[in-house]
């Protein structure tokens, strides 16, 4: 990439264009252009990049080498050390008034902050340490944005009076339904019986319409299922989804937590193994699954894959059509016949009101050990993922969203009570997000919020599967799960017409992201531009003592533990010894452990480097080394022990798993490439197949402390180090 920079901004020629993929008659108006809008600023680069954005210089049809060759000469000279990294999108003085969160602070403001208050984007972080201080205030604010209806309303909205509840008891006394607050009309959202809920289409079938749900035939819906699950199951039982997330999907999970049940998420990509130990640690009475999964026009079983890992009653539901492909085995059910247990129910359905507190969705989030970490979500979870999107994604009544994802995974429901909290459409393609077809459907759809994950934007870059299409009516895009690639962002915001993309990391723990993006502040590409809203936190040093909040530095993170969404139990591990042991005290109260290292960089951005503990992230999926390891300890009967490990590419981009292998004769001959292929089968068939090894070596011996505990870290260093070494031959 640095090759297609000649230097500076002003030494690109018409040969350097014609080189990127201009035509040669185009050339010549493209450089007056060019020089026209960056001309007036000098050494100023990020001034230059900002007029050559506003100017539209750069247009999404223009080959991806030309973005490059412009945004890499612009800040040629750009010292990353000393000024941070360099800004790609900046806050409109005028439009940052209209978003909901410059909205808010407009109305509020003077008065909550006085004097100090200028506008929402030079008072910005005023405003954040505000919410992080005044969190009463601040959620009594956000609460009215959105469509949330309480039986009974909070008194007070955070009670942390009693330090042994180290997070605060947040809604004490709260009764509500959330399911029902995603399918009630909403006069200050617009949001009316008629408006679309729901748009999507089924893979195949791209030149086709886009289908549109109404909100009233949404609820309709999910009354019909609710009446039937009452049928069949008993208040509180525990009811597993694992299946793609189609209208089906999002319309059972609603249904679930309306009649007082609670969902089980399953990612409808694991192994039969994995599917078995959610069942079982999760306690779920059914689970509700497809047939097969349509994926590139391909079918791939899921029923087969679930009735290997449970006995318990499943209900099937046909991927395509009406009629299934499969036979249910005794005891199961289809869809139909589901549906018609709802027969003769009055077609009116009586939400089950709950406590705040009380368990509507149980996830999973691999720790440090074999077994998933049963998470349980609250009614307040969901109104933490709608706040997030409100502040952060500025998603608005109107908005179309489309997240491709899963409701096993927490971007499924957090993109679920996004929308239908927000007053927004949701959008679901019925099929791979890979391809061009729904690259297609975001144009079709209108989408104006997208998010994804870097893997995903990398394919859609490899194929060029957007020319062609107009995606220029997004207006913000969002990333999370993995680390993002510098490049591969610059090419996705440029096919939006330089779209600001929001970086987003969280936990399923905390039903949110701790550091976001924020469009009232510069976005840098591959970095997060700070906290979210009413979350604080410090950077701890080996000591565990906390940098101070303006030093660029390196360290683990210590979440400020009165955070609204976040977890106080979880249903298979202790909770306070997961989050809390051995964190130091700050501010008079024990900081909360979320695990991962992070830099913030000069300039105030910060960057994450990883997790402090054996947790890999790979595909933006968490899993645990120990998973793994116990997987490919099997793989040949040759190995004493493995070790797995992820790294992070010299370059930038999403951590790629290394598996270190020791043998038992230590003097065998041994082929790293059938050992790689054996480890990633192994994988595939009893964990995840979206995982792939991207390295293997033998090794003697594993380092390890003076109680026998591997050193993962020392081996991670180790290999990254070695692997440098290789790039530079």
């Amino acid at each position: 990439m640095a090759a297609t920079a000649r230097g500076g901004v002003g030494e690109i020629r018409a040969g350097d264009v014609e080189a990127a993929g201009l035509a040669a008659a185009d050339a010549a108006a493209f450089l007056a252009a060019l020089r026209s809008a960056t001309g007036k600023y000098g050494g100023d680069a990020a001034a230059a990049w900002a007029a050559v954005v506003a100017a539209g210089v750069l247009r999404p049809d223009h080959p991806h080498a030309l973005h490059q060759l412009v945004y890499y000469s612009v800040y040629a000279g750009w010292d990353r050390a000393k000024r941070g990294p360099p800004p790609y999108w900046f806050p409109s003085p005028i439009d940052c008034k209209q978003t909901n969160l410059g909205r808010v602070m407009e109305e509020n403001g003077p008065k909550l902050l006085g004097a100090s208050y200028k506008d929402p984007v030079s008072s910005f972080r005023l405003f954040h340490k505000f919410s992080v201080q005044n969190q009463e205030v601040y959620w009594k604010l956000v609460l009215k944005e959105l469509s949330i209806k309480f039986v009974k309303e909070p008194t007070p909205i955070l009670d942390a009076s009693d330090k042994s509840k180290k997070g605060g008891t947040w809604f004490p006394g709260a009764v509500l339904n959330i399911a029902e607050c995603c399918l009630l009309p909403w006069p200050s959202q617009s949001k009316t019986d008629d408006s679309t809920a729901i748009v999507w289409r089924d893979e195949g079938f791209d030149d086709y319409p886009v289908n549109r749900m109404s909100l009233k035939e949404l609820r309709t819906q999910v009354m019909t299922v609710a009446n039937a699950l009452d049928t069949m199951f008993q208040k509180g039982d525990r009811i597993a989804i694992d299946m793609p997330m189609t209208c089906n999907a999002v319309i059972v999970y609603l249904a679930i937590i309306l009649g007082g049940f609670v969902v089980v998420g399953i990612a409808d990509s694991f192994a039969p193994q994995e599917i078995a130990t959610r069942m079982r640690v999760a306690k779920a009475k059914a689970i509700f699954t497809q047939d097969f999964i349509i994926r590139g026009g391909k079918k791939f079983p899921l029923y087969s894959r679930v009735m290997e890992g449970t006995s318990s009653k499943a209900i099937l539901i046909p991927a395509t059509g009406d009629l299934l492909g499969v036979t249910p085995r005794n005891g199961d059910i289809s869809w139909k016949d589901f549906l018609s247990r709802s027969a003769g129910r009055s077609s009116i359905y009586s939400p089950v009101y709950q406590s705040a507190d009380a368990l509507i969705n149980i996830l999973f989030s691999s720790g440090t050990t074999g077994e998933p970490k049963a998470i349980p979500w609250t009614q307040l979870c969901p109104i933490r993922c709608g706040a997030d999107t409100w502040g952060h994604l500025d998603v608005r009544p109107k908005d179309i969203g489309c997240w491709p994802t899963n409701l096993g995974w927490v971007m499924g429901p957090i993109q679920l009570f996004s929308s239908f909290l927000n007053g927004a459409t949701l959008a679901l393609y019925h099929g791979s997000p890979l391809g061009r077809g729904f690259c297609k459907f975001v144009q079709d759809a209108r989408v104006s919020v997208l998010g994804s994950v870097p893997s995903l934007v990398k394919s859609w870059k490899a194929g060029n599967l957007t020319e062609g299409l107009d995606w220029t009516k997004i207006r913000v895009l969002a990333t999370t799960g993995e680390a993002s690639d510098i490049d591969d962002n610059l090419w996705l915001s440029s096919r939006t017409c330089y779209k600001p993309i929001v970086e987003c990391c969280g936990g399923t723990e905390l039903a949110s992201s701790y550091i976001q993006g924020s469009l009232l502040q510069p976005q840098a590409f591959g970095a997060f531009s700070g906290a979210s809203m009413s979350t604080g936190f410090v950077i701890l040093d080996e000591q565990g003592n906390p940098y101070p909040d303006d030093l660029p530095c390196s360290g683990e993170v210590g979440l400020f533990p009165l955070y609204f969404g976040a977890t106080n139990r979880l249903l298979n591990a202790d909770h306070d010894k997961v989050y809390f042991d051995g964190m130091p005290i700050y501010r008079e109260r024990q900081l909360r452990r979320h695990g991962d290292i992070i830099q913030r960089t000069v300039g105030g951005y910060y960057i994450v480097q990883g997790r402090a503990d054996d947790t890999m992230n790979l595909g933006g999926i968490k899993t645990s080394s120990v998973e793994i390891e116990r997987v490919c300890n099997g793989a040949d009967e040759g190995l004493l022990e493995t070790a797995a490990v992820g790294i992070k590419p010299s370059g930038g981009g999403p951590e790629q798993l290394a598996i270190l292998a020791v043998l038992k004769d230590r003097s065998a001959p041994y082929d790293a490439n059938i050992l790689k292929g054996k480890f990633q089968r192994a994988i595939q068939k009893n964990l995840n197949p979206l995982f792939r090894v991207s390295y293997v070596k033998v090794v003697p011996e594993f380092p390890r402390t003076a109680s026998n505990k591997l050193l993962r870290r020392v081996l991670r260093d180790q290999l990254k180090q070695e692997l440098a070494s290789r790039s530079k031959l």
